[in-house]
């Protein structure tokens, strides 16, 4: 038996030592890490357990891995979707309303070595990631919120003004390794006190000349239609009584007796208004019978 075997102080340290040798050389990598070998701060070949779209778990890289001990580092990398949120930045819309915007970007680091190499960190480098991401993000919502009004965000057109910050802010994400996976707006405020009171002056002037605007369309709309539809019955009727001139005396002394002695309404319906006319009189001519009206 080795004489170091039969010292237990001695046989305690080479265990020691060789579970230090053991750590420092074996390493697990879990399923939702990726892993970046640095030697010398200089990467060692690719990167371990790295993220594919749709990799099924149970069928990555994940597992036990060797390095040289003491030499190697390994940098660890979350595979999982991360935020990167964003309070309280000023945006200027294009109908001149400053709006406070909170809002969080979703990324996933996709390529661990650039992550890496673009942050210069060995450690925490997903948070190094979202500190890049931050002010990228604000110059995405204030580029494209300055597009478009504040009642954008209030409508379907949302949607399309985040689709247009996500694609903003992902060609400038590539740089770090990073895929955007979504983008969202948390809140969009009007500052408070005057500013905030101006504002809603400005949108309710607005919208009242909008609607002033509608009206006054509406209106001169109806006008138009109105005596088009005069004009056209005007036409129907004259079309009417040319064929028969006789019957439109005829009506229109009908109309006028009904008005004159209030039958339908006119100077005086309950009929106490006397009228005193002599019978030859050419008001009267429609009560003589057509016969004797014609011969006169």
């Amino acid at each position: 038996m080795p004489r170091i075997l039969q010292n237990p102080v001695a046989a305690g340290f080479a265990a020691l030592i060789a579970v230090i040798v053991a750590a420092a050389t074996f390493a697990i990598v879990p399923e939702t890490q990726q892993a970046v070998v640095l030697r010398l701060n200089n990467p060692v070949g690719g990167v371990i357990n790295k993220y594919v779209p749709g990799q099924v778990i149970g069928n990555t890289g994940a597992g036990v891995i060797a390095r040289v001990p003491f030499i190697d580092k390994i940098v660890w990398i979350d595979k999982r979707v991360l935020d990167a949120d964003l309070d309280n930045t000023l945006v200027l819309s294009t109908d001149q309303l400053r709006l406070n915007v909170d809002a969080f970007a979703r990324f996933r680091i996709v390529d661990p070595l650039r992550a890496v190499t673009s942050t210069g960190s060995t450690s925490n480098t997903e948070e190094r990631v979202a500190d890049q991401l931050r002010p990228l993000l604000g110059t995405a919502l204030r580029n494209e919120l300055g597009k478009v009004p504040f009642s954008s965000l209030l409508s379907p057109e949302r949607g399309r003004v985040m689709d247009a910050i996500q694609a903003s802010l992902q060609r400038d994400a590539r740089q770090y390794g990073a895929e955007i996976v979504d983008v969202r707006i948390k809140h969009a405020d009007l500052p408070d006190g005057s500013p905030l009171e101006s504002a809603l002056q400005r949108m309710r002037t607005a919208r009242q000349q909008e609607a002033n605007t509608i009206r006054a369309q509406g209106q001169k709309q109806a006008q138009i239609v109105r005596a088009e539809s005069d004009a056209q019955a005007a036409r129907i009727y004259a079309d009417a009584f040319s064929k028969d001139a006789d019957f439109y005396d005829f009506y229109r002394a009908m109309q006028s007796y009904r008005h004159t002695f209030g039958a339908d309404g006119g100077p005086d319906p309950k009929g106490s208004t006397n009228i005193i006319m002599s019978p030859g009189n050419s008001y009267l001519r429609e009560f003589e019978g057509r016969g004797r009206a014609a011969g006169r």
